[in-house]
């Protein structure tokens, strides 16, 4: 099958060879749109492809995506933004599905690479990427969605293309200046549909990366209140986000509202393991490793490693809280390379504890 892959770009020149030099081999058409670029993403674009296409900006994600569709001559799309890297493409797997699912949108796997304290992690999630363009188009100002042509329910099934996400770091952020962007839009937004949870949810994310947990907690809050389909992906994110943010603002009892969505997400082991930190930070012991306990018997989650050393090493530290000292080791040993844990382990050793 042939494919186009379809991007928007603005002053990307250090690091869109990256992106296109990954997805180049895979795809049998390049289209950039670019909103304004004042270094050398052009340069860098013309590379790999003749079809640059001018767009001017106007605070809507939606249009400038449907304007990139409208070059491309291919009826299947693929979608990327400069930040993101293929690591993983099944072109045969590809060829299957189009055969046999053209009213249906192809969900590509997106690794993000996040910072966090104790070193550099991933979150995983699904971002329906790969569809046939005579079918769909975009909608939404920022955090754009798409639409079926004749407004039938969005099918999504999984694809077999996977991408690394870098984006998320922190010098990329400050750099480009997204989260502040994001959120200008996303006012506006609410502005004109109040009652759009999936906008609120978004505010709530763009807060959180920022690190404005207590505003991040408000905008969650507030998309709660209004109507949500807990089946929507989103849903489930806007939950654990919620979570998070309630965690990270030390609002440690009101965390305890996230008990109410156990009966939607009881088989998730990211919402395990969120449950399991509320519990922990509520001195609820024996529920948190419950919790923790009930992650592991899941293959993956979303986040790195909560099915196995992340959990395990909670599991460790509330038996150290506890004075259960060789439990405690026993479980640090568990988590292998963990830089923690093997912290942990060397000062019960220094202490003469173990």
């Amino acid at each position: 099958m042939k494919i186009s892959l379809c991007m928007i770009v603005k002053n990307e020149a250090d690091i869109l060879h990256r992106c296109l030099e990954s997805a180049y081999p895979w795809v049998n058409e390049i289209i950039v749109v670019d909103t304004g670029s004042a270094d050398g993403t052009k340069e860098i674009a013309r590379r790999f492809t003749g079809k640059i296409y001018d767009f001017s900006w106007c605070d809507d994600f939606a249009k400038a995506r449907n304007f990139s569709l409208s070059k491309a001559s291919q009826e299947w799309v693929l979608i990327l933004d400069a930040d993101e890297i293929v690591i993983e493409f099944d072109s045969k797997g590809l060829e299957s599905f189009a055969r046999t699912g053209e009213s249906t949108v192809g969900r590509i796997k997106v690794v993000n690479l996040l910072e966090e304290p104790w070193g550099q992690t991933q979150h995983t999630e699904r971002i329906s990427r790969f569809f046939n363009r005579q079918l769909f188009y975009y909608e939404g100002i920022v955090h754009e969605q798409l639409v079926h042509n004749n407004m039938l329910p969005l099918k999504a099934v999984p694809v077999g293309i996977t991408v690394e996400h870098f984006g998320y770091a922190q010098a990329a952020m400050q750099k480009k200046d997204k989260l502040q962007r994001n959120i200008t839009l996303l006012l506006q937004a609410v502005v004109d549909a109040p009652g759009d949870s999936y906008l609120y949810y978004q505010l709530g994310q763009s807060y959180y990366t920022a690190k404005a947990y207590d505003q991040a907690c408000a905008y969650f809050e507030r998309a709660l209140t209004l109507p949500v389909n807990f089946a929507c992906e989103y849903a489930k994110n806007l939950v654990e986000g919620y979570g998070y943010a309630l965690i990270n603002s030390g609002k440690y009892s009101e965390a305890l509202e996230i008990e109410q969505f156990s009966g939607f997400y009881q088989n998730s082991p990211d919402f395990c393991f969120l449950l399991g930190l509320v519990y922990m930070n509520n001195i609820l012991f024996d529920k948190a490793v419950e919790q923790f306990l009930r992650c592991t018997g899941y293959k993956e989650g979303k986040i790195k490693g909560v099915t196995s050393y992340l959990a395990t090493y909670n599991i460790a530290v509330i038996y150290e809280c506890l004075g259960h000292i060789e439990n405690a080791v026993a479980n640090y040993e568990r988590c292998r390379d963990y830089e923690p844990a093997r912290t942990r382990l060397s000062l019960l050793r220094q202490n003469g504890k173990h």
